[in-house]
């Protein structure tokens, strides 16, 4: 075996240490930014959070737009005039007063006044989330808010089944609808071909079983479906109660816990390069 030299060793022992003096310490990798297209910031009659707490939140998990609904509507007033930096709210129009309006909405003249006011603050980007089940969906008072939405260009949010999404779409077949829950449970193989089917249709993922199996790995079929239609997707936190606020960063934690999973490209798509496209400014 050849020994080093003494002098040749020292020669080596500074130039290493010259080195690493030079070259920076990479800083950890900065997790995916995120946007947040389920959002609700409700105001019964006072908001979990207050506005400054929620708008840390957002910035803690590097959350940096939202698509942001209150029930009612007086949340989404609060976050749009916050004008936070670093925070692009999308404001939808909810069309509830209070709870109870969940079950009666589509049959309620009320509610489209309500839209129709609402509308006109000027900044609204959509209409939703509703919630609607089968032919719930095939009233008189729902089809005014479709062809209203498509004659204002609005999103529709629609919590919804398959069912009564195609009957939305069927009100009028220029209507874009954001399917949260993307049908919770409903088959892959369905999903699938609702995207087919309806182009100007993308699924909401906050509560959609399925898309992770043992260890918080993808399963095979969303991991085909994400890299079949990665322009069809957006994520949600759904924060409908407080222990969903409270868990915010843990459900911020397992989208990105998937996303990683999947080229990057993709996965900047669905955490935020989708929403920015569908929303960017008129």
């Amino acid at each position: 075996m050849r020994i080093m030299r003494a002098s040749s060793w020292w020669r080596f022992a500074i130039a290493a240490v010259i080195l690493l003096a030079v070259t920076p310490v990479r800083a950890a990798e900065e997790p995916i930014e995120i946007f947040d297209a389920h959002l609700h910031y409700n105001w019964e009659p006072n908001p979990y959070y207050q506005v400054e707490e929620v708008l840390a939140l957002f910035k803690k998990h590097r959350v940096t737009g939202i698509l942001a609904t209150s029930r009612p509507n007086t949340g989404t007033h609060a976050l749009m005039d916050a004008k936070a930096d670093g925070l692009w709210v999308v404001p939808f129009i909810r069309p509830y007063r209070v709870r109870p309006d969940i079950q009666t909405w589509f049959n309620d003249p009320t509610i489209f006044d309500l839209v129709q006011d609402e509308f006109k603050r000027g900044y609204y980007r959509g209409i939703g989330e509703f919630h609607l089940s089968g032919k719930a969906a095939a009233t008189e008072w729902v089809k005014k808010a479709v062809d209203f939405a498509v004659a204002n260009d609005l999103y529709l949010h629609a919590h919804a089944d398959d069912e009564a999404v195609e009957i939305l779409m069927r009100h009028n077949g220029r209507a874009k609808i954001i399917w949260a829950h993307t049908g919770f449970s409903l088959a892959p193989s369905r999903v699938a071909s609702m995207l087919a089917t309806y182009p100007q249709l993308w699924g909401e993922l906050s509560y959609r079983g399925g898309i992770t199996g043992a260890g918080g790995e993808l399963t095979p079929e969303w991991r085909a479906m994400f890299e079949k239609y990665p322009d069809r997707f957006l994520l949600g936190s759904d924060t409908w109660i407080s222990e969903r606020w409270s868990s915010y960063g843990a459900i911020m934690a397992e989208y990105r816990g998937w996303l990683k999973q999947l080229p990057p490209a993709v996965a900047k798509q669905i955490a935020h390069g989708n929403a920015k496209r569908l929303f960017a400014a008129k």
